[in-house]
């Protein structure tokens, strides 16, 4: 049956893909093809994306040299993407399905133990004004290196505070809009109420829900393409532009190790339940090829350390602490960048057993067409304080049609 299906969707595909071919196909970059209905009511735009990465790590041990190869080729991510409007261009949809093994896995009992092949699935309806309410599943408006594609970032992957405190992607509904306090300064409020268990949960909704906040302000006015959100600047913005925002984030009874991510926490009654608080403090900058961008995040709980009815800690714990990245680069006239990166994480050494460390990131960019073709290299090092260094060198081809 899976291979009828498969053969059934390559076919399906194929069939479209001639089809674009003789009805004026998008430019390279966007989407595979487009379509409009008679009556102008619906649309689709179909794309794709692929990733090829590579990766060689070494051990540093403090006695010196570099110790215990390791090397690996990935397909990092490889996704198909729907986008559009239905019935009016005032509501639009997204859906984003990944196929590669990391895209797929985390299956458990709370997702029937099925692939999670749904990144996105949302509907956006402007229903007044500046007023814009979405439904489904999709990004909550966490850190901004987290809400930045993975198609668009400036370095091969993101940071570890990225991946030690993000809020990732839930189920439920989120209200954005946004105003002017003078003709170039803009604020953007952005409220999310979600299932609090992550992407996929089908298995009712354990624990709380998930409350989220993000106020954003834009003294200088909007970036060129929405460069706020995307890695590098590639526009080489003419004027200075400046982003800075206030993420908190409360789980409400989670019962993930890291708020809607993690493994779940169980003690003798059944799932452990206590309420955590993430915060982020970060921004972005850039002017004629310059970018920084910088993030804080702090996350606690009511109690952090999982227990059984008896008062017995189960060894499950949740990841508190906080951690800061600093990041920027240098876009050359030939496309050509130059990046850096530093950060820290010091997680609760006491509740989490985890040593405090940092990382020194060197990036090299070559974009061929944007963020659509490009390669990047970087070389990292990292120091794990009372434990073992180590040095990653990680090279990555990024296609998007």
């Amino acid at each position: 049956m899976k291979a009828k299906l498969l053969l059934t969707g390559s076919l399906i595909f194929f069939i479209f893909s001639v089809h674009a071919q003789d009805s004026n196909a998008p430019a390279f970059g966007k989407g595979l093809f487009n379509l409009v209905g008679k009556d102008s009511s619906w649309t689709m735009k179909i794309g794709t994306r692929m990733q090829f990465l590579t990766i060689a790590e070494w051990n540093n041990p403090e006695d010196g040299g570099l110790s215990s190869p390791e090397q690996n080729f990935l397909i990092r991510r490889a996704r198909l993407k729907f986008d559009g409007y239905a019935y009016s261009p005032k509501l639009k949809y997204k859906i984003e399905l990944g196929l590669s093994n990391r895209d797929i896995s985390g299956g458990s009992a709370f997702t029937r133990n099925t692939p999670r092949y749904i990144l996105d699935a949302v509907v956006m309806w402007n229903f007044a004004g500046n007023f814009e309410l979405w439904a489904g599943q999709t990004k909550l408006p966490g850190n901004i290196e987290r809400v930045i594609s993975s198609g668009n970032l400036q370095q091969v992957d993101r940071s570890l505070v990225n991946s030690r405190f993000n809020i990732d992607r839930d189920v439920g509904f989120q209200l954005r809009h946004h105003f002017n306090i003078s003709e170039n300064f803009l604020i953007r409020e952005k409220i999310a109420l979600s299932q609090g268990e992550g992407r996929n949960v089908t298995q009712g909704n354990e624990g709380g829900h998930q409350y989220t906040g993000r106020l954003e302000f834009l003294p200088f006015g909007k970036f060129e393409s929405k460069g706020d959100y995307s890695g590098s600047d590639l526009k080489r913005e003419a004027t200075p532009k400046l982003m800075f925002a206030v993420n908190y984030d409360i789980n409400q009874d989670a019962v993930k190790t890291r708020s809607n991510l993690g493994s779940y926490m169980f003690n003798d009654t059944g799932l452990y339940e206590t309420t955590i608080n993430t915060f982020f403090f970060d921004g972005m900058f850039k002017y004629n090829g310059f970018s920084f961008m910088w993030e804080y995040a702090n996350r606690d709980a009511e109690d952090p350390i999982a227990k059984n009815s008896d008062g017995t800690e189960t060894g499950d714990v949740v990841w508190v602490g906080d951690g800061i990245n600093l990041q920027g680069g240098y876009l050359l006239p030939s496309n050509w960048e130059v990046s850096g990166r530093y950060t820290n994480i010091k997680l609760d050494e006491g509740i989490t057993g985890r040593s405090p460390e940092s990382q020194y990131t060197l990036g090299l960019s070559k974009y061929i067409v944007g963020h659509k073709l490009k390669v990047q290299t970087d070389l990292s090092y990292l120091s794990v304080e009372n434990g073992t260094d180590e040095v990653m060198f990680r090279l990555q081809l990024d296609v998007h049609f």
